[in-house]
């Protein structure tokens, strides 16, 4: 091999290294929560604890992680919704829709029997969003799939552009689209879509 040979060898290295090192990370973590201080809007909502898991693991969801809204810690969707079923509601402070269903649903995992609930807030602030939690009375756990046009929950779910969108997800893991009603109206709606999914 020649000197020249060698440079050019060593030189394409370095090149490759320098492109490999400004490449995007991919990862399926999700958004931060802003720096902003959220824990008067946090303390006012005082929402239930979110999920940390059970025994049992959401294959489409694996290593999807949200910061929980209500505490900021990690969850890891995967692994805390496996092993029970759980009803999962993708909603947005500026969903006109998404706001009367809240309530239904916070009505229906208070009732005996009812499947554990978690809310996702989407493409909307963080602190609007534990604001309008507060105003509504919801306690709900929430995760935060971030204020952009997408994140790795919504991904994951395939979520529609038009929400609220619900998700059975069976306590073997397996994740149930709700198409029929597509929003609640009733906690009657609520608790024969649950069932008819189960």
């Amino acid at each position: 091999m020649t000197t020249a040979t060698k440079w050019a060898l060593a030189v394409g290295v370095l090149a490759l290294a320098a492109l490999i090192a400004v490449l995007p990370v991919v990862s399926n973590r999700g958004p931060e929560l802003p720096a902003a201080d959220l824990g008067p809007a946090r303390a006012a909502a005082a929402l239930q604890p979110c999920p940390t898991g059970d025994s049992g693991s959401v294959e489409q969801l694996a290593g999807v992680e949200v910061p929980c809204l209500g505490d900021s810690s990690t969850v890891d969707l995967g692994s805390a919704l496996g092993g029970q079923a759980t009803l999962v509601n993708v909603w947005a402070t500026w969903c006109a829709p998404c706001r009367e269903e809240l309530p239904l649903l916070a009505a229906y995992a208070a009732e005996p029997g009812a499947v554990r609930v978690l809310t996702v807030q989407v493409q909307s602030n963080a602190k609007d969003g534990l604001d309008l939690l507060t105003q509504l009375g919801v306690r709900l756990p929430t995760v935060y799939d971030g204020e952009g046009a997408s994140g790795p929950a919504r991904e994951a779910l395939k979520v529609p552009r038009a929400l609220p969108a619900s998700y059975l997800i069976t306590a073997d893991g397996t994740v149930h689209f709700i198409s029929n009603p597509r929003l609640f109206t009733s906690i009657e709606q609520i608790r024969a879509a649950v069932g008819a999914a189960r």
